[in-house]
């Protein structure tokens, strides 16, 4: 039996080293009628890096309603299509729901290569339990953070989440007044970069640490659930 071939691949992309891409995606990439970035202007660099000459168009949060009956009707036509995100795997944190759903949706074949996640490094290197585990991604930046923590006071399952920079300081606050300046964490930035840093200790600890050194740098929270025996 003859394996279909797909109309839609979904292709990590490194999230800093740019040698951190499989020889896989890049014989899709330079394979496919048309590739879909969320920034043209970042996946440029690496496409470039890697001598694909493949043609770009964005697709990112504020326009992917409006063309994804457009990249659904070039599929149906016979194209195929290579979806990726600034960095990491698409759709998680990033734009690829909408177009994956509805590719599926039309008969259409999606297939998702392995690759870079952010989380992945994070959870393994933290130390923390990582046979089970949930990933909250980002935290809403206003309205609702503190009642998302909240409802996740009583989860024993090692806890993931995204932070930027900026908002660091203010979310080990948060963990400090909703879990307790005792339990474990584990704080990595600029993962796979040059100035990759990974902070393990209690939440106390963390917020003193990052209060003094600083903040740079695309962050992975990795809190540890609640005790069982407490």
């Amino acid at each position: 039996m003859t394996r279909q071939a797909s109309n839609l691949y979904i292709i990590p992309t490194p999230i800093g080293n740019l040698e951190d891409i499989t020889l896989r995606s890049i014989r899709i990439l330079k394979e496919a009628d048309l590739i879909l970035a969320e920034d043209t202007r970042t996946s440029g660099q690496l496409l470039k890096h890697h001598q694909i000459e493949g043609r770009l168009k964005s697709y990112h949060v504020h326009n992917e309603h409006k063309i994804v009956e457009e990249v659904i009707d070039r599929m149906k036509s016979g194209d195929i299509i290579a979806l990726i995100s600034d960095a990491g795997t698409p759709s998680i944190s990033d734009p690829g729901f909408l177009l994956i759903r509805e590719t599926l949706k039309n008969g259409l074949q999606v297939e998702c290569l392995p690759g870079a996640t952010a989380f992945v490094p994070a959870l393994v290197k933290s130390g923390l339990p990582s046979d089970r585990f949930i990933f909250e991604g980002f935290l809403p930046h206003k309205k609702g953070r503190k009642t998302r923590l909240q409802s996740l006071i009583e989860e024993k399952r090692t806890m993931i989440f995204y932070e930027s920079p900026h908002r660091l300081l203010k979310f080990l606050a948060e963990c400090a007044e909703v879990f307790g300046n005792d339990r474990q964490i584990s704080v990595s930035r600029e993962l796979t970069k040059m100035y990759e840093e990974t902070f393990n200790g209690t939440v106390q600890d963390a917020l003193a640490y990052f209060t003094t050194s600083g903040v740079k740098g695309e962050i992975v929270v990795v809190l540890a659930g609640k005790n069982e025996n407490a």
